[in-house]
C-alpha cells in the first residue's frame, strides 16, 4: 500500500484545490485521544501519583519521554497562541529552574531514579531563553535522575534570534541531537507585521553551522496564513527552504483566534489573507515541497527522504505525541513545567498553566497537576483505532479486535459506515481485512480519524479545533 505521493505531477493530479476548499474545516489534531479540551479537574494530583506508581511498580523497563516547557519569551510574536511570558528579566529563568528541580524530585519520590529516557524536548516559549549555564544545569539536573540512552531523540525549539555558532555548539556538548528552527516566513513585510524580523540570512548561516557541529536533523517550522502574506510571497519563502534543505518541514496554518490569544488582536485582520489565498499557498507548499524531494510524512510535516521520520514512515513504524509525528514507540511522557501535558499508563494530565498556580503547589510539595483524564476502555480503543490511521494509514480490524476483545464491525458499525463517501472520493479502501488510506486520503487524514472520535461526534462546536489541512 502507499500512502504517498512522490511528484509534484501526482499532487496536482490527485488532490484539487476544490478539494482542499472543501476539506478546510476545523479539527483535532489528535496528539492525543481524548483531545485535552476533554480533561477535567476531577482528575487530581492523586490519581497522577498512583498512575506513577503503578508505572513504577509495572513498567519499569519501557523507555520514558520528558517534554520540558520553558514559557519564557524576550518579545512578542503577535500570531503565537503557545502558553508563554514575555519579558526582559532573564532574572525570572533561575526562580523556575529551582521549581522545575522540586518537580523531578518529586517524580523520583514516585518513579524511582534511573528510570530509561529515550526521548527528550524542551519547548516553549522560548528554550533559550535559558542561559547557557542553565541550560547545563537542566540537563545535569535530568541526567541525575534519569537514564538517558545512546541514540535516544533529544531535541530542542530555537529562536534564531537568540543563538549564534557558540551556543549551538553548547547545544551539541549537552547532548541535543536535533533542532527545530522557528521560520514562520522569511518575507520582510510579513515579519513586521508579526513582529519577528530575522533575515533569511540568518538563519542559513545557522543551519549551515548546525549541520558543521553534526546534529543528526534541522527542523523549520513555517506558517501560512499569516498577514500581508499572498501566493506570491510565499512563493519566495518556499523556494529559500528549498534551497536551505531542512531535514525536516513543519508546515501550520495560521488560525486567527484573537477572542482567545489577547496578541493576535495586534493583526489586523484586513491584513489576512483570504481564505482562497490560504488554500493556493497550502497546495503550492505541498507541490513545491514534493518537487524538492521531500516526503510527505502526514499532516504538516515534511522529511528529507534518509531522514529518521521518513524512514520509519517507509516502514510502518511512526508514532505520534504532543509533539507531532515520531520515530520513537508509543511510551509514557512526563511533563515538566508550567502548562506541561503528560500521558502516564492510561491517563493524561495537565499542569498549572500560570506560574502563580504552578509555584504555589510546588511550595507546598505537591505535584502541580490541575486537570486530566483517565481513559475508559472505550478511549483506549478508539485511540488504537485513531493512531493507527494517523500513523501507519492503515487499520486492520484483528488487530483491534484480539488487542480490546471486540468485533470491529459491529462496535464501529456506524463509523464504518460514515467513512462510504470518502471512500467513494478515493480516499480510502475498505475490505474484510480493514481501513486502507490512499496517497489521496494520507492529505485528509484527519478528516479520516475525526469519523472515529466519540466526543466530536455529539459536539458541533469545533471553533476550538484549527484547520486540518
Amino acid at each position: 500500500m502507499t500512502v504517498q505521493l512522490t511528484k509534484q505531477e501526482s499532487f496536482s493530479q490527485d488532490i484539487s484545490i476544490d478539494m482542499l476548499q472543501k476539506y478546510d474545516v476545523s479539527g483535532p489534531r489528535y496528539t492525543s485521544y481524548p483531545t485535552a479540551d476533554r480533561f477535567v479537574e476531577a482528575f487530581t494530583e492523586a490519581d497522577y501519583i498512583q498512575a506513577l506508581e503503578q508505572r513504577r511498580d509495572r513498567n519499569a523497563g519501557s523507555p520514558l519521554s520528558i517534554y520540558v516547557h520553558i514559557p519564557f519569551c524576550d518579545s512578542l510574536c503577535f500570531y503565537c497562541a503557545c502558553n508563554k511570558i514575555v519579558t526582559k528579566h532573564h532574572e525570572r529563568s533561575r526562580e523556575y529552574l529551582e521549581y522545575l528541580r522540586h518537580e523531578v524530585d518529586l517524580h523520583t519520590a514516585h518513579l524511582g531514579k534511573g528510570q530509561t529516557i529515550s526521548q527528550l524536548h524542551l519547548g516553549g516559549g522560548t528554550p533559550t531563553f535559558f542561559s547557557d549555564d542553565e541550560l547545563t544545569e537542566l540537563m545535569d539536573m535530568l541526567k541525575r535522575s534519569f537514564n538517558f540512552v545512546s541514540g535516544g531523540e533529544y531535541s530542542i525549539e530555537v529562536d534564531p534570534r537568540t543563538v549564534d555558532e557558540k551556543r549551538l555548539a553548547h547545544l551539541a556538548k549537552l547532548g541535543f541531537n536535533r533542532l527545530s528552527f522557528g521560520v514562520q516566513d522569511f518575507d520582510e513585510d510579513v515579519q513586521k507585521a508579526v513582529h519577528r524580523v530575522q533575515p533569511h540570512e540568518q538563519v542559513f548561516e545557522l543551519v549551515a553551522q548546525a549541520r558543521a557541529l553534526k546534529f543528526d536533523s534541522i527542523n523549520v517550522d513555517l506558517i501560512y496564513g499569516l498577514p500581508k502574506q499572498t501566493p506570491a510571497s510565499f512563493n519566495r519563502t518556499l523556494q529559500l527552504i528549498g534551497e536551505l534543505k531542512p531535514d525536516r518541514i513543519a508546515l501550520y496554518a495560521y488560525a486567527h483566534l484573537p477572542e482567545r490569544f489577547k496578541p493576535q488582536r495586534r493583526i489586523h485582520a484586513e491584513d489576512l489573507p483570504a481564505a482562497g489565498e490560504k488554500v493556493s499557498m497550502l497546495s503550492n507548499a505541498i507541490a513545491h515541497f514534493l518537487s524538492v524531494d521531500y516526503v510527505y510524512v502526514g499532516m504538516d510535516h515534511f522529511a528529507l527522504p534518509n531522514d529518521p521520520l521518513a524512514v520509519a514512515k517507509r516502514q510502518g513504524r511512526l508514532h505520534r505525541n504532543f509533539q507531532g509525528y515520531s520515530t520513537q514507540p508509543d511510551c509514557d511522557l512526563i511533563a515538566l513545567g508550567v502548562s506541561a501535558i503528560g500521558r502516564v499508563g492510561g491517563t493524561y494530565s495537565q499542569n498549572a498553566k500560570t506560574l502563580e498556580d504552578y509555584y504555589d503547589s510546588l511550595r507546598q510539595g505537591k505535584m502541580p497537576i490541575v486537570r486530566g483524564i483517565a481513559l475508559s476502555k472505550d478511549d483506549m480503543v478508539r485511540r488504537a483505532v485513531i493512531m493507527a490511521l494517523m500513523c501507519q494509514g492503515e487499520l486492520l480490524f484483528e488487530s483491534i479486535e484480539l488487542a480490546y476483545l471486540i468485533d470491529f464491525k459491529q462496535y464501529f458499525a456506524n463509523e464504518l459506515n460514515s467513512l462510504n463517501a470518502l471512500q467513494d472520493e478515493g480516499m480510502l479502501e475498505i475490505d474484510e481485512q480493514g481501513i486502507h488510506i490512499s496517497s489521496r486520503g494520507w492529505f485528509f487524514v484527519r478528516a479520516i480519524a475525526m469519523k472515529f472520535d466519540r466526543y466530536l461526534l455529539t459536539d458541533q462546536n469545533r471553533a476550538r479545533f484549527s484547520k486540518i489541512i
